[in-house]
């Protein structure tokens, strides 16, 4: 079976976007679906294509044991619309960009907001965090984790429907 493939994506690529990013993997490992799904992150704009992870998310998903690597890139619309099964945004701004970058709508059934998949929280969108304090990483955090799960929950029954 092909893995799916899931791209995140974000404005910049440091913070929302590989942070969730960290969390899928984790969950990915944590329920043994490492041969069965594989994730990717991209910002829209090419501002820190290159650079490592936010200082302040790396410490912040540390401490809830989610490990940020490699370095930003920019979303390639020529490529990644047709390597990803899933292109998940952050919030309202992000989901709109990509969808303007979809020209001909040939890609629209499988861009998502990420908060689309949330179970627990009810939040329109996952805020940008870059101009705020400890508590804005932390609160991606918290929104990230709730909607990686109900995201992974609809990878699964898409790679294996339940009857």
């Amino acid at each position: 079976m092909e893995k799916k493939k899931v791209l995140f994506v974000c404005f910049g690529n440091i913070c929302r976007s590989p942070a969730a990013e960290a969390v899928m993997n984790k969950l990915i490992s944590d329920r043994n679906l490492e041969n069965l799904v594989e994730v990717d992150s991209a910002g829209l704009v090419d501002y820190h294509r290159g650079e490592t992870a936010d200082p302040r998310m790396i410490e912040a998903a540390a401490t809830r044991g989610f490990h940020l690597k490699g370095n930003a890139r920019q979303f390639d619309f020529k490529k990644d619309f047709d390597a990803f099964d899933y292109i998940i945004t952050m919030d309202d701004s992000n989901l709109e960009d990509i969808k303007a970058l979809d020209f001909d709508n040939t890609h629209v059934d499988k861009i998502y907001k990420m908060v689309g998949f949330s179970k627990r929280l009810v939040v329109p969108e996952v805020p940008d965090p870059y101009f705020g304090g400890r508590k804005g990483f932390d609160t991606v955090l918290d929104i990230l984790e709730d909607a990686a799960d109900g995201l992974l929950d609809k990878i699964e029954n898409d790679i294996i429907p339940k009857e």
